[in-house]
């Protein structure tokens, strides 16, 4: 145990110590496991950082505050983006060096080594109640403050975004009307939602005309067509930089001029807060009056938070069977095509019927009520009967199984019992199938920029008129309009 204890203890030493180097920007790819996990993980990882960085050259060339605040957000969620992956990563080292360490036979429990099943866990309606002062909001008087603001979502290593919202005192609920999923959450996930604060009043043009913003671009790229093709390729001050071939270093984010959002208010929802109605939480407001992105929260979020389970909308176990009711004739066999899915075994004549979506012949409840034993060997049939008792109006209703064979027997005795831990581990999300409305699609680019948009800005520049500006040379207005273009696609 001593041994053990210490090789764990040597284990969190060594994450801490990564942890720093990913602080420092001294985390090298060249330590990442070399699976296909790790692998999917990195190439996340190599987006984001190219999005960071698109993101960076886009703030500092922004002239529009719009834009700039939009250059912004995505620039903090890129960062939060790739500091949750990296710790995904570091999560996955340890588990898998926890894994080689030998364990006791004692230490096993009943449900060692079962895992419960994922689900998908969706947040919607997102409503963040204000508290304005009554000479701001019903007589209107004072400084009209306005805030751009937007929340981030995080679930492990799943990041996504809301719209941004404007926000000052004719409001009386910040509103996010997006619809986000979490796809592949556990039962004891921690959603923490945070929300982002900017004031939208200060001055963060870099240039009211097309000219002053190519100019500063020049400036930060270089002059000359080998000057300027050298600094496309090269890395930018906020990406990986190459070390002598050796694997790309990350470094921390550049402060760049311009807007910067701060943590105004957050909070962690758990399975205990899912319910299928519409809830307030308390919401941990940070910051205060004296702040300029500061906003009269009401110090609570509604929201409405609702889980399914994969073995609620999923088939769990599927075969044929033969059933038989208690209390007829032993000979009174019904052979059946059975599905296990949510809280019923389904029974049908056919395979076929399932996937013709025809209504099952009788189901069978399946829940956390339900007693499932494997009775003794019946002597008219050579493997094992599964019984299934049910309570019903008071009266207990029991349902035999058979299986063709001792080794089917087995693998529906097995998906019984990891349905059942699926259900208390994913406990009221068991009792009903809770409906989630899918998001609705984001609107597609516009095939043409729109007025106003730094892409248009952009335009005109890629133009031969423009003597001895950036984008003159056709391969740096490549690259800048590709940069460009995928920002406002990726969106």
């Amino acid at each position: 145990m001593f041994c053990r204890n210490q090789t764990a203890r040597a284990t969190v030493a060594r994450g801490s110590a990564l942890e720093m180097e990913i602080r420092r920007g001294k985390f090298r790819k060249s330590v990442f496991l070399d699976t296909s996990q790790d692998s999917d993980i990195q190439k996340k990882i190599d987006h984001e950082i190219r999005m960071r960085d698109g993101a960076c050259k886009l703030l500092a060339a922004c002239s529009q505050r719009d834009q700039a605040l939009e250059a912004a957000k995505s620039l903090q969620t890129c960062s939060t983006r790739i500091m949750a992956y990296m710790s995904e990563l570091q999560r996955m080292k340890e588990a898998q060096v926890m894994q080689n360490i030998p364990r006791r036979s004692s230490d096993a429990g009943p449900m060692d080594g079962r895992l419960p099943c994922k689900g998908k866990v969706a947040i919607s309606d997102l409503r963040i109640p204000l508290m304005w002062k009554d000479t701001e909001y019903f007589k209107n008087k004072g400084e009209l403050h306005r805030c751009a603001v937007f929340c981030l979502l995080q679930l492990g290593g799943e990041i996504f975004d809301t719209d941004m919202v404007i926000v000052d005192r004719t409001l009386t609920d910040i509103c996010f009307d997006n619809t986000i999923i979490f796809s592949e959450a556990s039962p004891g996930f921690q959603l923490r939602v945070e929300l982002y604060s900017c004031c939208s009043e200060d001055d963060y043009s870099a240039g009211s005309t097309p000219r002053k913003l190519a100019s500063k671009l020049s400036s930060s790229l270089g002059r000359s067509a080998g000057k300027k093709l050298r600094a496309a390729m090269e890395p930018g001050p906020c990406s990986p930089v190459s070390n002598g071939g050796a694997a790309p270093l990350l470094l921390p984010v550049p402060s760049v001029p311009g807007p910067k959002y701060h943590l105004l208010a957050h909070t962690t929802l758990s399975l205990s807060h899912v319910q299928d109605s519409f809830r307030t939480h308390d919401l941990t407001i940070s910051g205060n009056e004296e702040c300029s992105y500061w906003l009269p929260l009401y110090g609570s979020v509604c929201c409405r938070l609702a889980a399914q389970p994969h073995c609620m909308t999923q088939q769990m176990m599927s075969g044929c069977l033969k059933v038989k009711q208690c209390g007829g004739d032993r000979q009174s066999w019904t052979k059946v095509y059975a599905v296990l899915k949510g809280a019923s075994l389904s029974c049908y004549h056919r395979q076929e019927d399932v996937e013709a979506n025809v209504e099952p012949a009788f189901t069978i409840g399946i829940n956390k009520e339900t007693r499932i034993r494997a009775s003794e060997k019946d002597p008219h049939s050579k493997v094992q009967n599964i019984c299934i008792s049910n309570q019903y109006g008071g009266e207990e209703v029991t349902h035999t199984l058979t299986a063709d064979s001792r080794e089917d027997t087995h693998r529906w005795m097995e998906a019984f019992w990891q349905h059942f831990y699926d259900m208390s581990q994913w406990k009221q999300c068991c009792d009903d199938v809770m409906k989630i409305e899918l998001p609705s699609p984001r609107k597609p680019a516009p095939l043409t920029p729109k007025q106003g948009s730094l892409y248009h800005e952009m335009a005109p520049l890629a133009t031969p008129s423009c003597e001895g500006l950036l984008l003159q040379d056709n391969a740096v207005s490549a690259e800048i309009r590709a940069l460009l273009s995928s920002y406002y696609n990726d969106r």
